[in-house]
């Protein structure tokens, strides 16, 4: 594949070549921002700051990591690509990387991987060669580059083949944070990944297809196509809890997104502070749709319908909007639907636009300041106040949840008695503060906020992990994007809540995203076949009809099933994994945790949290199972898998747990039981 290094023809040597000046030029991109002098260009402090801030952030979108292949892959086109990409002649070679860098004549070294010139890197094949002459892919050791590995798909003549390095990089042994996949997103998933802004997408995934990785390359591209428009509306990404989060977080920067916020569906709705927990029946109850039919009914309760009229003295004129006409613009509001609190706005408006017609009627000439002042009357006041009262969410909630004649009186023909009486407080609370929220409380709190006033609206949001919502939780994140769109990822099997998803299109229909496409990923790239293929035994019992992951590694991975007499052998098999490279991953059942906490330190192992960041130094973590999700380690040790089933309330979502937990390993996997094996696994 090469030659010597010192050959001034060798290939490698012209490719490194390009690589060290296509750094320098990157450097020099880099150095012309940091020496702009805004000074005289600002009008005032505020747009000083944020034009400084602007160039901040691309000084930080211009950083070159130095363990960070600049470019990946190279495509040599057959003829000039097409006129509406004016780049390029016949024969034009292009580096494929994670951003733009040109020269300083302007030319381009490097083209983004999200440019519609890159896209034949992903989509190219000998059925279909894209007018692609050479395709050819960079192995690196670190950040210098090692090898190449040429594909010539117009040459009918060169068969098909595996290529070493996609499934190196694959395979590649990971310490840290998660990585992008920039270099391996394979044209199933490019689909998904380049799919337009307009539409809302929902990724049904099994574990090791990549699925959170596509959704937060997709809003890469997104960020690319549609910049302008993303950057007034904004973008996020939601994860199932912190841990997740945080090793997630180093992608977008790594591709040169710094402004994608994230966050968990508890940090949209924390209008107040959770400090309680319900049970898992009146979760579900709580989280049920039909709840959101309940809470309107409590908000529009307040309306009271005039039976007074409301007189308006002005100088020495008295002004009388009869109750009848009063009555009529209530209805109108209530008819119209709009938002609680936008109707009360415009009520005192209304009724002053009435005094107004009688003033004009008089033989007055009013004007919007007359009207404006009507509506501060303090009649008119004092009638809306008592017409259309203030509403506070978190109390009209309070009040739901322990006064069992208001709840009945809004819930009748919605939720049984014995539903109201699951979500009714044992206790009285004195007020909202001194109240012990629990998560789902926040939730119905947020349903409350929307309809008195509405939610702000985002660009572009991305649910990941989204089969562990409940349907008020995907109300709450689909007012985030109303005038915008969503990417939703998930897989139904690993649903571990009593109110899991059941269908995407449910999910889709709660979103208030009906018209959303279902995509479904099946090619498993991340978890070895062996591994995949144990864990597929429980799809039966946990999501019967589901088609398996099929694994692509050509590599089986370490599998091992072993019995162990107690925590002192687990200790030692972690021993074992440590010898291998990369990281490592100990699962087991929550209530066992401490346990193997205390195991691990008495044998002087060092281990990590979910969520804390592994190190070369430091490479193993103690999770609990029901932290594992969306994690990945190259090697799993799962500690006794009739525990994790035990461990949940039911056996359904116990085993759903059990399947996360064996599909976390990337390179191999050795599960340990002293108890039996649950009799689904065989």
């Amino acid at each position: 594949m090469s030659t010597s290094v010192d050959d001034p023809l060798d290939p490698l040597s012209r490719e490194r070549s390009h690589l060290a000046g296509s750094r320098a030029a990157l450097r020099a991109m880099r150095e012309d921002v940091e020496s702009l002098d805004i000074s005289d260009v600002t009008a005032n402090w505020v747009n000083a700051e944020v034009l400084a801030r602007q160039i901040d952030d691309r000084i930080k979108a211009l950083a070159d990591l130095s363990d960070t292949p600049l470019f990946f892959g190279r495509l040599d086109y057959l003829h000039a690509p097409g006129a509406e990409q004016a780049e390029g002649a016949e024969g034009e070679r292009f580096y494929i990387g994670r951003r733009h860098v040109h020269d300083a004549e302007g030319d381009p070294m490097v083209i983004d991987w999200r440019a519609p010139v890159s896209q034949p890197f992903y989509r190219a094949s000998k059925k279909d060669p894209l007018d692609i002459g050479l395709r050819r892919r960079f192995g690196y050791t670190g950040g210098d580059l090692t090898a190449y590995e040429d594909e010539h798909l117009s040459d009918p003549a060169e068969a098909s083949r595996t290529s070493k390095l996609l499934q190196q990089e694959i395979e590649r042994p990971r310490v840290g944070p998660m990585r992008d996949i920039v270099a391996t997103i394979q044209p199933e998933q490019d689909e998904i990944v380049r799919s337009g802004l307009g539409g809302t997408v929902c990724v049904q995934g099994g574990p090791g297809t990549g699925k959170t990785a596509v959704g937060l390359h997709r809003v890469a591209y997104l960020l690319y196509a549609h910049r302008e428009r993303l950057a007034r509306t904004g973008t996020l990404v939601i994860g199932p809890n912190k841990s997740f989060l945080h090793y997630i977080e180093q992608v977008l920067p790594a591709l040169g997104e710094l402004s994608v916020r994230q966050a968990t569906v508890d940090d949209l709705v924390a209008h107040v502070e959770v400090r309680g927990a319900d049970d898992s029946t009146a979760a579900v109850v709580k989280g049920d749709a039909r709840m959101a039919e309940v809470l309107r009914r409590a908000v529009y309760s307040h309306v009271t319908v005039p039976t007074e009229p409301v007189v308006v003295v002005r100088g020495s004129r008295r002004w009388r909007v009869p109750a009848y006409e009063l009555e009529e613009t209530v209805r109108e509001l209530l008819d119209r639907g709009i938002r609680y609190g936008a109707a009360r706005e415009a009520l005192p408006q209304r009724i002053a636009h009435a005094v107004l017609v009688q003033m004009e009627r008089s033989g007055e000439a009013p004007d919007d300041r007359v009207q404006d002042a009507v509506a501060r009357n303090s009649a008119v006041k004092a009638a809306v106040k008592a017409i259309w009262p203030p509403v506070d969410p978190a109390k009209l909630v309070l009040r739901l949840l322990t006064d069992a004649d208001f709840l009945a009186g809004h819930a009748a023909e919605i939720l049984s008695e014995d539903e109201q009486k699951t979500i009714l407080w044992a206790k009285p609370v004195r007020s909202v503060k001194s109240a012990k929220w629990s998560a789902a409380d926040a939730v119905l709190i947020d349903e409350v906020n929307d309809l008195v006033s509405r939610t702000a609206s985002l660009g572009h949001v991305v649910l990941d992990e989204a089969q562990d919502l409940s349907p008020m939780q995907y109300r709450a994140v689909g007012r985030r994007c109303t005038t915008g769109s969503a990417t939703i990822l998930g897989d139904l099997a690993q649903g571990t809540t009593p109110w899991a998803t059941r269908s995407w299109d449910e999910a889709l229909a709660h979103l208030g995203k009906s018209e959303g496409v279902i995509e479904e990923l099946t090619a498993g790239f991340r978890v070895p076949t062996d591994v995949i293929a144990y864990a597929s035994r429980l799809l039966p019992h946990i999501a019967p009809g589901l088609a398996p992951v099929a694994s692509i590694r050509e590599n089986p991975g370490f599998f091992e099933v072993r019995e162990v007499s107690g925590t002192a052998e687990v200790v030692s098999a972690c021993g074992e994994l440590l010898r291998q490279e990369g990281s490592i991953g100990l699962i087991a059942a929550d209530a066992r945790i401490p346990a193997l906490s205390e195991a691990l330190t008495e044998a002087g192992l060092t281990y990590l949290a979910p969520g804390e960041e592994t190190t070369r130094q430091t490479r193993l973590t103690l999770v609990p199972a029901s932290l594992a999700k969306g994690l990945e380690y190259d090697y799993v040790l799962l500690d006794e898998p009739q525990a994790v089933v035990d461990g949940e309330p039911d056996e359904r979502t116990g085993l759903r747990r059990l399947y996360v937990a064996l599909t976390r390993a990337v390179s191999g996997l050795v599960v340990v039981h002293g108890a039996g094996l649950p009799v689904q696994l065989g």
